[in-house]
């Protein structure tokens, strides 16, 4: 097979670079005939273009297109329409992978290509802040996913994202784009196989309280392109994934007491627990006021487009 890796990015050079140069390290046998690696650049301003363009020679089997900033979603779907491959895989730009990454995913299709062509495989993510070592991290239980289908770590035949339409472009904030698209592969029949041995490390910043109000926006996106997926597919799963359920609002709703455990009120404690080397214990108790941050902008855009429906 002949594999087109699939990369949107937005300002995200330093790691990216960290991507692109692991991704021309890897080892394979002859049933992969050739890959290639899609850069899909979002209107980055970190000068990205510039710097693919100076290390074409380090990078030889990257070609990257541009695009004024539309999101992730039109991002991929640029990158699927100007493949070469019979094979798409989605990684995220801040995600670093081993040199046996592409013979893995090859490895586990090839297995599920001997029931049907009906299937793509979803390999591991582990989350890491160790930049100068991402690959060091080992795993972990916060690293568990149960997604169907999640661009972060995917392979799956082009025709099959042709035939279940591509990402919706609607989906230009943060979240769910990836989701929304695998409830129309499921109802394709496609299967999902797991593939733990095609690993990516996926490096973020470690927590500190400078990131909470971008943290905070993105869980306001997310609660209003939720409500976009629900429209699309008005079901109780879906209520249940963005978390549009009575069962939330009580959950998040009385862990943060009513939103008075908050950025503002949490700082003291979450700062503590930052300079005693717990950012990652930080971030998940930082998680309870995040969460109720994203259902309440749910229920509003809910709100939203159930007034502007009644309208005349």
């Amino acid at each position: 097979m002949f594999f087109s890796v699939v990369i949107p990015t937005y300002n995200r050079k330093p790691i990216l670079a960290k991507c692109l140069l692991a991704l021309e390290n890897q080892q394979f046998g002859n049933s992969v005939t050739d890959y290639e690696v899609i850069v899909v650049d979002d209107g980055s301003t970190d000068s990205t273009i510039e710097w693919l363009a100076a290390n074409a020679d380090l990078l030889p089997h990257v070609r990257s297109i541009c695009q004024s900033h539309q999101g992730p979603g039109a991002a991929r779907n640029l990158g699927v329409e100007q493949a070469k491959g019979d094979t798409i895989i989605f990684i995220d730009s801040d995600l670093v992978v081993t040199e046996h990454f592409l013979q893995a995913h090859a490895d586990a299709l090839l297995q599920g290509y001997k029931d049907t062509d009906a299937v793509f495989t979803y390999g591991s993510v582990i989350n890491t802040s160790n930049f100068e070592n991402p690959t060091s991290e080992p795993y972990k239980i916060t690293d568990f996913s149960a997604a169907y289908f999640a661009t972060g770590n995917v392979a799956i035949a082009r025709h099959w994202l042709l035939e279940a339409g591509l990402f919706d472009n609607r989906f230009q904030l943060y979240g769910w784009e990836d989701l929304e698209l695998g409830v129309r592969l499921k109802k394709l029949g496609l299967k999902l196989i797991k593939c733990p041995e095609a690993v990516g490390y996926h490096w973020h910043a470690a927590f500190n309280l400078e990131q909470i109000p971008g943290m905070i926006d993105r869980e306001i996106q997310r609660g209003r392109m939720g409500v976009l997926f629900y429209q699309k597919h008005p079901n109780w799963d879906v209520r249940l994934m963005i978390q549009m359920t009575v069962m939330h609002q009580i959950l998040w709703g009385v862990l943060s007491l009513g939103g008075l455990l908050n950025e503002r009120t949490m700082k003291p404690f979450l700062q503590w627990l930052i300079d005693r080397g717990k950012p990652q214990l930080a971030l998940e108790i930082a998680r309870i006021f995040l969460n109720w941050y994203n259902v309440k902008a749910v229920y509003s855009a809910y709100g939203e487009l159930q007034a502007n429906t009644e309208m005349p």
